[in-house]
């Protein structure tokens, strides 16, 4: 891939891809050793951000999204123990700057194998028929669903707030385009999406050792409190909490709280395959007063 394919050419001033399509897919991403033009990342990074880019003549702007798939060459307790999720990167890539730029990392190893039997007998949507009704509600926004139940922690960053409230309206429109999610319901969708932004943060805390620890965790509005834990977190919380070189915990001699001590998290199944499993509808929590948006 190249700048101007995918921004802008400036011989022609032909616009690239980000230009025509809602969403930028790159495939087999990873590959440490990978040749990647520098300048194309700065630009990335940019666009990332901001959604608009430069190649020197104009600022330009796009609504296209970006979405980086790609394989790892090794388990996921080996990449917590030696290195980090984001190993697999090509170099160019590996910078915290890039990475946090990032609103969800979703585990392929969470989501089963597609086998037989998990396709529809019955009738369905043709897909371009389909693409067409995604296409159309990308224009809405579900990112407030959940302000009348949940309020998240101040901790969280605006970057980490965006991340969470985008990756949570997609959620929202794909499972319940008809905005009929229970209280229970929006608040699972809720959980995940702050896990796959927790899932970024924690590996730039190996990465950087700039970045500050980040309480994930937000407050129903009858004052349960729910902290966010990822998958991998629980199920390998010995080899989890690696932090970068320098990294040093806040003390509050010196300003800031002390350190959570660590609790060893609860065993619990896959939230991404639980969804994806036949279950009983959700109950509301009893709490809620919002209203339904058409």
């Amino acid at each position: 891939m190249t700048a101007p394919k995918l921004f802008v050419n400036n011989s022609s001033g032909k616009i690239g891809l980000v230009g025509y399509w809602d969403v930028v897919a790159f495939d087999e991403f990873a590959g440490r050793q990978k040749r990647v033009d520098k300048a194309l990342v700065d630009i990335m990074k940019n666009y990332m951000a901001n959604k608009s880019f430069s190649r020197g003549v104009e600022a330009l702007g796009a609504e296209a999204s970006m979405v980086f798939v790609g394989n790892t060459k090794h388990t996921v307790p080996y990449m917590l123990k030696h290195s980090d999720l984001f190993d697999e990167l090509p170099e160019k890539y590996y910078d915290s700057a890039f990475i946090d730029r990032l609103h969800s990392y979703v585990p392929g190893w969470e989501i089963d194998v597609i086998r037989g039997e998990m396709f529809a007998t019955g009738y369905g949507f043709v897909v371009d028929y389909l693409a067409e009704i995604l296409r159309h509600m990308r224009n809405d926004d579900y990112s407030n669903r959940y302000r009348d139940l949940f309020s998240l922690s101040p901790d969280i960053s605006t970057r980490d707030r965006d991340g969470v409230n985008k990756t949570f309206s997609g959620m929202m429109k794909l499972l319940f385009p008809a905005d009929d999610a229970s209280d229970a319901e929006v608040e699972e969708i809720l959980h995940l999406a702050m896990e796959g932004r927790k899932r970024v943060k924690d590996q730039l805390l190996r990465i950087d050792s700039t970045y500050p620890e980040t309480d994930f965790s937000f407050t129903a509005c009858d004052g349960r409190r729910v902290s966010v834990t990822t998958l991998e977190e629980t199920e390998y919380p010995d080899h989890y909490h690696k932090r970068a070189p320098g990294h040093e915990e806040p003390t509050a001699s010196e300003g800031g709280a002390p350190p959570l001590p660590r609790q060893r998290p609860r065993p619990r199944r896959s939230r991404l395959a639980a969804r994806l499993s036949p279950q009983p509808r959700a109950r509301d929590t009893g709490c809620s007063t919002r209203t339904k948006r058409g």
